[in-house]
């Protein structure tokens, strides 16, 4: 019994070794800014910096757990899909909706959950999301 386990063990290690060398999710870069919305207050910007950017902004912070398989692909994976649904850092190159935005934040479907449990920080009290919901659609209404 205690062989099989050893070569279990031995299998699991080797298999998560050669997961590290699969480039799933791509690399983990930050583009640059290219524009950043005409925010309607310091504190918008800040509790969108907070809660928002890591997958919505090219000001992503990867931590070290970004870099280990297969956590890695899951946060490749969020990050992608969250610049591609909504960029603060490419602001003018596309149409934004102010009613989209609060609607995500207010039905705590932003931010993910599983974000929140490795970033204590992002979570928001009710009285935060909606000031931060108030001024993103102040934001987004201002252009």
């Amino acid at each position: 019994m205690a062989r099989w386990l050893a070569r279990g063990f031995i299998a699991l290690a080797v298999v998560l070794v050669v997961m590290q060398f699969l480039p799933i999710g791509g690399p983990r870069m930050n583009p640059p800014v290219v524009s950043e919305p005409a925010w309607n207050s310091p504190e918008t910007r800040a509790l969108a910096k907070r809660a928002c950017f890591d997958c919505h902004s090219n000001e992503t912070v990867w931590p070290i757990y970004s870099n280990i398989a297969p956590i890695s692909w899951l946060v490749a994976y969020d990050v992608n899909e969250g610049r591609e649904k909504l960029n603060f850092s490419t602001w003018a190159t596309r149409e934004q909706e102010a009613d989209e935005l609060g609607e995500v934040i207010r039905e705590g479907e932003m931010p993910l959950g599983n974000y929140l449990l490795l970033h204590p920080e992002a979570r928001l009290s009710a009285a935060e999301q909606q000031q931060l919901i108030q001024g993103l659609e102040a934001t987004v209404n201002n252009r």
